[in-house]
Order: structure tokens, then C-alpha cells, then sequence
């Protein structure tokens, strides 16, 4: 009988994303094509060279470690959001966290490749990572290989319909305002990340229970009404970006 083999894998880059905490992150890569995030190259990998060839590419495939994760246990079962949480899955089944390696893998956008000093970065679009998210490898996506016309999607064949989101008149207000300080497009960010309903299955079916999203340095809040999702104020934590 064979037994398991224990490695050890060297972090290449570090992840700066709009993603502060866990909640609210997209379960998947590419729902929320808002969502900006820039992979950090870190030494001895913060060469030119090493991305030779990759601005041809329009996809990476990013591997990540779930780091926030790292010190819970994996488990055998678990309850896919997909299915309500009311059903159980064996892990290898799902893309849960709890896995016995925390390994992530998100196929994303590259927006561009830049230098800024000794620095190297790859901007990407639609990502789902967290920020300070460590980042082991990357490959280029390859359509031919990579596109299955025929693959099945188990008990999530296609993507859920998303939520409607309206806006309080202050909600807006603030966004607006965000928006010409710093440049970014918040109130499209936010509607894309919440109406992904980012709630737990045991709340799905709550109503006018109020919750918190950051995004960057704003504190969202919001609620669920009968047939909508309602952001309520934004808060803006300081002025640092």
C-alpha cells in the first residue's frame, strides 16, 4: 500500500485585491466582472523575463493557497451553497476550502502586465480572491485544451440567476462620490458582488436582517427584502486605497 507523500511549494506572488474578508467574495471566478485584482510578483520571481510570452494570452489559470483556512480541519462532506445547504457532497466534488490541501484554482483576465520599480505586476479581471491571497503558480489558459463543449456540471450545470439589488437615495449619494475621489466604479461593483447573495443557506430565507461587505476601504450594508437586495449606506473607512 502506498502512502501519501508530503510536499512543499515556494509562494511566487501575493494577490492585492478589493476582497478585505471572506464574506462576499464571489464563489466563482468571472461572476462578478467588476471585481479588479492585482497579482504582486514576489523575489527572486519579480523578473521580465519570467513572463515572456504571456502578453499573447488573454488567461491565466492562477493556483492559490487558502490561507485564511489553513488552520481549519478538511472535511469528507460538506454542504455546497449551490444546493441550499441542505445536502451534503463529498469534498472532491465541490470547490469547497476545506480540503485536505488548501489548493484554490481560478482561471481569470489579464488586463495588462506592468512595472512599476522593481515591482512586477499582472492585473486581472473577475477575480474571487482574497486580498494578501498567496499565489503559487501560474499557466496560460488554452482554448483549444482547456473550452469542453461537452462537460457536465453536476448538480450545478449552469450559474444561478442573480439577485435584483436597488439602492437607497444615500447609497447612491455615496457611491457617486467615492466614484470621483477614487476613480473607481463602485455602485457597479457592489450590485455584481450582492446579487450573487453572498448570505450563508441559513439565512436565504431571511428578510430585513442587515449585513456588512468590504470592499476596498468601504464598509457596504445591506439587506434582503421580500423580492430584492437592498443597499443601504456605504461607509468609508479612511482614505487610505
Amino acid at each position: 500500500m502506498t502512502s501519501s507523500t508530503t510536499f512543499e511549494f515556494t509562494q511566487i506572488g501575493v494577490i492585492h485585491s478589493c476582497y478585505t474578508e471572506k464574506f462576499g467574495i464571489p464563489r466563482q471566478p468571472g461572476l462578478v466582472e467588476e471585481t479588479t485584482a492585482s497579482l504582486e510578483l514576489l523575489p527572486p520571481f519579480n523578473r521580465e523575463d519570467i513572463l515572456d510570452g504571456l502578453e499573447g494570452f488573454s488567461h491565466i489559470w492562477v493556483h492559490f493557497v487558502f490561507h485564511k483556512c489553513i488552520q481549519e480541519k478538511w472535511k469528507a462532506k460538506v454542504r455546497p451553497p449551490r444546493l441550499g445547504g441542505k445536502e451534503k457532497m463529498g469534498v472532491f466534488a465541490t470547490r469547497a476550502t476545506h480540503r485536505p490541501n488548501p489548493i484554490g484554482l481560478s482561471v481569470l483576465k489579464i488586463d495588462k502586465i506592468h512595472k512599476h520599480g522593481k515591482k512586477i505586476f499582472i492585473d486581472l479581471q473577475g477575480a474571487d480572491l482574497l486580498d494578501g491571497t498567496p499565489v503559487i503558480d501560474i499557466k496560460p489558459y488554452l482554448p483549444y485544451a482547456d473550452i469542453k463543449t461537452d462537460a457536465l456540471g453536476g448538480f450545478a450545470p449552469e450559474k444561478s440567476a442573480p439577485s435584483q439589488v436597488e439602492f437607497s437615495e444615500l447609497a447612491t449619494h455615496q457611491a457617486i462620490s467615492y466614484e470621483k475621489k477614487f476613480g473607481r466604479n463602485l455602485l457597479s461593483l457592489i450590485k455584481q458582488v450582492i446579487e450573487q447573495d453572498p448570505r450563508p443557506s441559513y439565512l436565504s430565507n431571511t428578510t430585513d436582517r442587515h449585513h456588512g461587505i468590504k470592499l476596498w476601504n468601504t464598509n457596504i450594508k445591506w439587506l434582503a427584502k421580500e423580492d430584492h437586495l437592498l443597499v443601504t449606506e456605504i461607509e468609508v473607512e479612511d482614505d487610505v486605497c
